[in-house]
């Protein structure tokens, strides 16, 4: 299968821009269930990331201190719980391993993720949902998450011999799963069961604390603006996917300037980022 290489036009076809006769809740409502009392940090990073990206509302689902951190740095985040468009989990949080009584109810959480039939993101702690939902959702793994996602579906590699051949191994995911993949990475690639889309080379500073989180975000803002289309084509999903990602490099690049960058100082360039996409 030939990958379809991504770029700033292609992007901008999965860019909602909001009409006059629009409200909150027509712009998208995005649910968000990230962070744990070990990465606290993902918390603030995905929703802070999700309402730069344009959307509008963000639901954050929490049973515990993570709100007040939320709220201190997005005073907008709602966090009372609601219909949404579009749900992000998973971010900042261990996979399955009780460590603490915050990450025991952040997977409590993700019960009601199954209530709502939206497209759905699913990231780190959150990837072991990936074949129980009905909902159109996709991965978002760094080479070595996928690698263990395989290993727990009988084929066995290792993230060295991912990152060697992204594109293979993304593609045969999306077949095994059934979900839309997006394979972190220096060269990310999306991938479902119809196509394979090829990201331009990203910044190496991107290879930060807390970038993930970020991405997780931005995604998470343009599946909630864009549930309708995604629920009507599978394909959409893996462009939201891949217009995330373009964004995510070009607000990397924008904060960078051929310097060292933070997963924080990406955000505040998420808009012109978008800006300059939209032409």
């Amino acid at each position: 299968m030939k990958p379809i290489l991504w770029n700033a036009a292609k992007s901008k076809k999965c860019l909602v821009v909001p009409k006059s006769y629009d409200h909150k809740y027509s712009r998208g409502v995005l649910g968000v269930i990230t962070g744990s009392a070990q990465y606290p940090g993902a918390a603030v990073l995905s929703t802070r990331a999700s309402v730069a990206t344009g959307v509008g509302m963000v639901r954050f689902y929490s049973s515990s201190g993570l709100a007040h951190l939320v709220l201190h740095s997005s005073p907008e985040v709602v966090v009372q719980p609601g219909a949404v468009t579009a749900w992000v989990a998973g971010s900042g949080i261990v996979d399955k391993k009780f460590d603490d009584y915050t990450t025991w109810l952040r997977h409590r959480w993700f019960k009601v993720i199954e209530r709502q039939s939206v497209p759905t993101i699913l990231d780190a702690g959150a990837l072991h949902l990936a074949e129980k939902l009905e909902q159109p959702t996709l991965i978002t793994p760094h080479a070595g998450e996928l690698a263990k996602l395989l290993k727990n579906n009988g084929i066995n590699t290792s993230a060295d011999e991912i990152s060697d051949d992204p594109k293979r191994w993304a593609q045969e995911c999306a077949d095994i799963l059934g979900v839309t993949v997006l394979l972190k990475g220096s060269k990310t690639v999306v991938a479902n069961n119809e196509m394979i889309i090829e990201l331009p080379t990203a910044t190496p500073w991107l290879a930060t604390a807390g970038s993930g989180d970020v991405l997780a975000g931005i995604i998470g803002s343009l599946a909630a603006t864009n549930e309708i289309e995604i629920l009507n084509s599978a394909n959409r999903f893996a462009e939201v996917a891949a217009t995330g990602a373009f964004i995510h490099d070009r607000a990397a690049r924008l904060t960078s300037k051929g310097g060292p960058i933070s997963a924080t100082s990406i955000i505040e360039y998420i808009p012109e980022a978008i800006r300059k996409i939209l032409g």
